[in-house]
Parts: C-alpha cells; structure tokens; sequence
C-alpha cells in the first residue's frame, strides 16, 4: 500500500493552514473604518441614516434604525468611486457596483477622507493577487505554486532580517571607530596632563602633544557616508492623518533599518523617525497603526497611518520595535492568528519541500511507502502534482535561504567577537577616563 503523498502533514496540511491563516486576516467581519452618513435607497426615494462600513474586501451600508444591511458588495466588483453632487446641493459619494449606482451623503468627518480611505483600498484590493481578475488564476493556482509562493515570502522575511543585522553591524563598526577616537583622545590628554605636571624648566614638554591632532573630520564623512547608502527595507502607500480626524491624506511610508520616514505622494518627506525617536508604536488594527514621539513641554509628534499592504510592514515593525510596539484589542487577533500557525507552518514546509524535491526531482526512489515509481506516478495524477519546472524552482529558492541563512549566520558571529572587543574598549576607556580624572584633581 502506497503511503498518500500529499499528507496532512504535507502540501495539503499546509493549504489548510494557509487558508485557515489568510481567513482570520483577512476576514470580513474585520472592520476597517466606519462613518456615519446617509444613503439613498432608490427603492422607497428616500435617504436612510445608517453607518458605512469598510472590510478588508467588502463595503457595507447598515441602517440605523433598523440595523438592516442595505449595501453588502465586494471591492473587486466596483467599477468607480466618484465625488459627486445630489440635487445640485448636497455635496455626495457615489461608487458605481456592477451597473448600480449608490450614493452616500453627510459623511462625517468629511467626504474627501472617506473617498481617500475607499480608493486607497480598492485600487489596492485591484492590483494585489486578490483582485477579482487574480482570484480565479488562485483557484487554478497547483500545490507547486502555493509552496513557491510560501518561500519567497520566507526569502523575503529573511532578506529583510539581513538587511536590519548588516545595518546594526554598521553601527557597530561606527561604535569601535568612536572608541578608537576615544582613546586616541585620551592619549592627546596624557600628554597633556604630563606637561603640566612637569617641571617649568622641563625641556621636552612642549612637544609632547601636537602630533596626533589632525584626524577629526574623517569620522563624520565616514558616518554620513554609511548613513546615504542606507537601503530601503519596504515601501507602501498609506493614507496619513496628523492631529485631526479630517486631515487626511495619501502618502507613503518607508522602512529604513534606522527608522521611518513618512513622506506624500510626491515623495516630499512630511516627517522622518529615527529609530532612538520613536516613543511607542501602537497597531490599532491589521490595516492601521500609529507612531508618536514625546516631547516635554510641547504637543507630542503623533502620525495614523493606514493601508491595504500594513500587515506586510507590521512584521517589521515588530522586529525593529520590539519594546515599542503595542498591540490594541482589534489587533491582537492578528497577533495570534500571524504567530502561532507559523511555527507549525515554517516547519510543515520544510519538511513537505524536503519530500516533494525528492519525489519529483528523483522520481525512481520511493517516498513514504514500498511501491515502486509507477503507483506514485498514479498516485500524484489523482492529486495536484508540482511540475518539473516548478521543482527547480523550489531548488532555487531554498538554495537561497540557505546561503542567506549562512551568511546571517556568519554575520551574527561577527558581531558577536565585535562585542566583545567593544566591551574590552569600553572598560578600558573608563579605566583611562578614571585615571584622567584623578590626575586632573591632583592638578586643581
């Protein structure tokens, strides 16, 4: 009897825990922004006071005095999302859905944010893979793909990570060329301190310090230089709201591995994080976060930033901001259904690409079972089967975690013996400084 390939524990375990994952994300019932407002409800000719709500993928209509869902239609089946008038007066929304028109008026806070907060998310909704045109190619989509597409996210993850340690690796080399200044320094204030403990008639004091003065400005250039070659981590649009509700507008948000950086659709910055800047980092939603930085005796610097791509950056944010960040009610839904199947998951695509490249790419050695190459191939065609092409593929892709992985490793091992030489510097600076100062006293 031929073990079935496609295991629980193999690419279907990990279609199930994908679906399963990209459900709870992504759900419906996940509500993104409301507002109240009125709709026209062409059944009865009249406008109806209700709440308009937007999901992840739907837009919503619920009337308030019968908490009857009169809108409920998905954001891949809106044609045009538009400001109009009603009645030449009354300032208005319309989305035209399919070949219905809907209007929505008395938006509060106003209009303009509304229709900047839908268009952002439907025209995201349109050119990410969960578009209506893309959500058919999904479902044609084989068990090959699924799994390509799970480690180039990985890659991507770890490519990340590497870009955020070759960074603090930078920093590291800024911080011994700081104590290599230090102690030369400390060398310049020896001499110093030697000639004014000696004798006025000593005759080699005035020499005794002036060679070593003329290394300063390279220290600076070479800071700002690592500081302009700089890489990107991510890059996303967002709609960004600063001090009120109604001050809003579209823009970008850009992930350095020394902060962030808030600019507008221009790419003109508006306001610039650094890392040791940012106070705290609240996630109020999968979709929406805010970040502050405190000030003693004026208002705080306080950004909303919201998007359809934040659940790609909020992994980032996590890592750069570990003690920073804070997860509200609404988002820690997200927290656990992003944590905890992904230990599982990492692990259950290892193991199921381990069999699978060794099934397909050597075909003529049995997996999981005693038969030979011919009830496996009968076995695969009942199932969805990954091609050969998509096999190199994988080779590829895990070729390249592994190289990443060794070379985040190497880098790690770096840092560590940088450590410890930043560590000897450190005591052996205070131990100059120390004696320093006790010779100063002596002096005053």
């Amino acid at each position: 009897m031929v073990t079935n390939f496609f295991s629980p524990s193999g690419f279907e375990g990990i279609a199930l825990e994908e679906e399963d994952l990209n459900g709870r994300l992504m759900n419906e019932d996940i509500r993104i922004h409301s507002w109240p407002c009125s709709y026209y409800l062409d059944t009865s000719k009249q406008w109806v006071s209700g709440r308009l709500s937007l999901t992840p993928v739907a837009i919503k209509f619920t009337a308030d005095k019968t908490g009857e869902l009169l809108v409920n239609f998905h954001l891949s089946s809106v044609s045009e999302i538009k400001k109009e008038s009603s009645n030449l007066i009354f300032s208005s929304l319309t989305i035209l859905e399919k070949n219905t028109k809907h209007w929505f008026s008395s938006l509060q806070p106003n209009r303009n944010v509304v229709f900047n907060i839908l268009e952002h998310f439907w025209r995201e909704q349109l050119l990410s893979s969960q578009g209506a045109g893309a959500e058919a190619a999904a479902l044609q989509s084989t068990k090959g793909k699924e799994l390509t597409g799970l480690l180039t996210g990985s890659q991507k993850q770890l490519e990340d990570t590497a870009k955020v340690l070759h960074y603090q690796g930078e920093q590291f080399d800024n911080i011994m060329r700081g104590l290599n200044k230090i102690e030369g320094d400390m060398d310049v204030a020896d001499r110093l301190l030697t000639e004014l403990e000696s004798p006025s008639w000593w005759p080699f004091s005035s020499k005794l310090w002036k060679a070593p003065l003329e290394t300063k400005p390279k220290e600076t250039a070479t800071v700002s230089d690592s500081k302009n070659q700089e890489g990107i981590i991510i890059r996303i649009p967002v709609i960004i709201t600063h001090r009120t509700d109604s001050n809003v507008k579209p823009g970008k948000l850009t992930l350095f591995a020394s902060g962030l950086e808030i600019s507008d659709c221009n790419s003109q910055v508006i306001h610039r994080f650094e890392s040791k800047d940012v106070d705290d980092i609240r996630v109020h939603t999968p979709y929406e976060i805010s970040v502050r930085q405190r000030f003693i005796g004026k208002p705080d610097t306080s950004y909303r930033l919201l998007s359809a791509k934040m659940p790609e950056a909020i992994p980032i944010l996590e890592m750069q901001f570990s003690k920073k960040i804070q997860f509200l009610e609404d988002a820690l839904g997200f927290v656990g259904a992003r944590k905890s199947p992904q230990v599982d998951l990492g692990t259950s695509i290892w193991q199921a690409a381990t069999g699978l490249l060794g099934g397909v790419v050597q075909p003529g050695s049995p997996v999981g079972g005693r038969e030979g190459t011919d009830n496996d191939q009968v076995q695969l065609q009942k199932q969805e089967k990954i091609s050969q092409e998509e096999a190199k593929e994988l080779k590829q892709i895990l070729k390249k975690l592994k190289g990443l992985a060794l070379e985040t490793e190497a880098e790690l091992e770096r840092q560590d013996e940088a450590l410890d030489s930043i560590t000897t510097s450190v005591d052996r600076a205070t131990l100059n400084i120390d004696k320093q100062n006790r010779r100063i006293k002596k002096l005053t």
